[in-house]
C-alpha cells in the first residue's frame, strides 16, 4: 500500500549519477497542502498494485447442477430397488409407468442382463419400453387427443417404438393414423419409413400429387413407388397400385394412383400379347443409403467397358449366401464386386447375371442431344439371355476395335447380329445430392 508518509527516495544502483542528483534535488518532489496541517484527511488516499500478468475477471458461467424432476410416478418413488425389481417382475401398472423403473435401476448399477434375470423381461424389451415411454412423453408435450394416448394404455409399447424416427409433430399425426387404421407392429414401421423417406423422394414420378403432412399419402406413395419396380403389366405391380389407392387420404393422390392403375390396365388391354411390349429397359438413379435400408440386396460380379468378352465369359455365374450370418459365396474369385438393392429386374436374374461399368453414359442410345451425361453407370445384363430377338430390347456386344457397348435389337439385326453377350435387364445410375434429371422409358433412341 502506497501513501504520502511512506514514500522513500528513488535510487538506481546502476545509475550512480541519477541517485545523486534526486538526492541533492528533493525539492523536485516536495509540495505544499492546499490547507493547514492540523486539518487532516478524512480518508487516507491509497492504491492497490496490480500484478502486469493479472487478466480481468471473468463471468461465472458455472450453474450448480439441479436434477430433474423425478420420472418416477408417485407411487414408486419410495420404492427400493428390490421393489421396483418385483414391480417389473409382475408388471404391476400399465406398461408406460413401470418402464420408468428401468432407467433408475441403471443408474443405481443394475445392468440389462442382471434385469433380465430378476424379472423376465429380455434386454430387447427393455429397450423398447424406455424408448415407446419417451414416444409418450413426446405426445403428451405435443398435446395429442387423450383418446388416441389411451389407445397405447395396453400393448402400445410395441406400437409406439417403431414411430421413435419420425419428429414430435410427425409422430403426432402418425399415432392418430395408427388408431384409426387399427395398425399393427408391421404397418406402424411400414408408416414410419413411409413419413421419414417421404421428402428424399422428391423428384420421383408424381410426388407433387401426394401431400406430406398426411400420413396416409405419404404411405400411398411408398406403395405407387414400388409398383414401378415390377413389370407393367404385372400382378404384383397392379397390387401395389391398389393398396397405395386402398390407403391414399387426398384426392389428388388418389387421381394419382388411379391413373397410374387404369392406363397400366389400359395399356396390357390394348398390346395384348405383342412380343415388343415390356422390353423397355428400367433407369434407376441410386439414394445415398439405398443399400443400407434395403430389405434384401443381391451381389453381382462386375467388367469394365474396356475389356473383352472373354472378361464377360470369365465372370462368376452364381453367388450364394448361407448360415447365420448370410456369409456370400461365389463359385470362384473375382477382382470387383457391386452391391445392388434386391429390386425385382436383379432378383429375377439369379443366376448368369454380370455387371457391365461405363464410365461414361453417353455411349448408350440415349434421345440425341437430351440426356447426354458424362457420368459413371452401371448396366445390368443376363448372360443367360443371349439371342437378339426383340427390336425394341437392348444388347451388349463387343466393339470391333476392342471394348463393350449397348445397342438396340434392331441396329443388331440390320447387321446380321444374331447372338449378344447377354440382354440388359436394368442400367443404375449414381447417387447425387440433386436428382432433377431423371430419366424415363421414353429417353431411349
Amino acid at each position: 500500500m502506497l501513501s504520502s508518509t511512506s514514500l522513500k527516495p528513488i535510487s538506481n544502483p546502476k545509475n550512480p549519477f541519477f541517485s545523486l542528483f534526486l538526492i541533492q534535488n528533493t525539492s523536485l518532489f516536495s509540495f505544499h497542502l492546499p490547507f493547514p496541517p492540523s486539518k487532516t484527511l478524512l480518508k487516507p488516499i491509497s492504491a492497490t498494485l496490480i500484478p502486469p500478468n493479472a487478466q480481468p475477471q471473468q463471468q461465472q458461467l458455472y450453474q450448480p447442477f439441479r436434477p430433474p424432476p423425478s420420472p418416477l410416478p408417485a407411487q414408486f418413488r419410495s420404492l427400493d430397488p428390490q421393489a421396483r425389481l418385483e414391480v417389473l417382475a409382475n408388471r404391476l401398472g400399465l406398461w408406460f409407468e413401470y418402464a420408468t423403473l428401468i432407467p433408475c435401476l441403471y443408474q443405481e448399477g443394475f445392468s440389462p442382463p442382471s434385469i433380465e434375470e430378476t424379472t423376465g423381461i429380455s434386454g430387447i424389451e427393455q429397450n423398447r419400453l424406455i424408448v415407446a415411454s419417451q414416444v409418450r412423453e413426446s405426445l403428451i408435450q405435443s398435446k395429442t387427443d387423450e383418446n388416441v394416448l389411451s389407445f397405447f394404455d395396453t400393448g402400445g409399447a410395441e406400437l409406439l417404438y417403431e414411430i421413435r424416427p419420425l419428429s414430435a409433430t410427425q409422430r403426432a399425426e402418425a399415432a392418430r393414423y395408427i388408431v384409426e387404421n387399427r395398425l399393427d407392429a408391421k404397418g406402424a414401421q411400414d408408416l414410419a419409413r413411409a413419413m421419414k423417406d417421404f421428402p428424399r423422394r422428391k423428384t420421383d414420378k408424381g410426388w407433387k400429387s401426394f401431400e406430406h403432412k398426411l400420413p396416409g399419402d405419404c404411405l400411398s406413395f411408398m406403395y405407387y413407388r414400388q409398383s414401378r419396380e415390377h413389370r407393367n403389366p404385372s400382378e404384383q405391380r397392379t397390387a401395389a397400385l391398389r393398396q397405395a389407392l386402398e390407403v391414399a387420404e387426398s384426392e389428388s393422390a388418389k387421381k394419382e394412383v388411379l391413373e397410374e392403375l387404369e392406363g397400366g390396365e389400359g395399356e396390357k388391354e390394348e398390346k395384348g400379347d405383342d412380343l415388343d411390349y415390356g422390353v423397355r429397359v428400367p433407369i434407376v438413379r441410386m439414394k445415398f443409403g439405398e443399400v443400407a435400408e434395403a430389405t434384401s440386396v443381391v451381389v453381382f460380379p462386375v467388367c469394365k467397358a474396356e475389356e473383352n468378352d472373354r472378361e464377360i465369359l470369365a465372370a462368376p455365374l452364381e453367388c450364394r449366401s448361407g448360415g447365420d450370418f448370410g456369409v456370400v459365396e461365389a463359385e470362384k474369385g473375382w477382382k470387383r464386386w457391386v452391391v445392388l438393392p434386391g429390386w425385382e429386374p436383379v432378383v429375377r436374374l439369379r443366376n448368369g447375371g454380370v455387371v457391365v461399368a461405363f464410365g461414361d453414359a453417353r455411349v448408350l442410345p440415349w434421345k440425341a442431344n437430351r440426356w447426354y451425361k458424362e457420368e459413371d453407370i452401371l448396366v445390368v445384363m443376363d448372360r443367360n439371355r443371349k439371342e437378339v430377338e426383340l427390336d425394341n430390347g437392348f444388347y451388349l456386344v463387343t466393339v470391333d476395335g476392342g471394348g463393350l457397348k449397348v445397342d438396340r435389337g434392331s441396329a443388331l439385326k440390320e447387321r446380321g447380329v444374331k447372338e449378344s453377350l447377354g440382354t440388359v435387364v436394368l442400367v443404375v445410375r449414381p447417387p447425387k445430392e440433386e436428382t432433377d434429371d431423371q430419366l424415363s422409358d421414353e429417353d431411349w433412341e
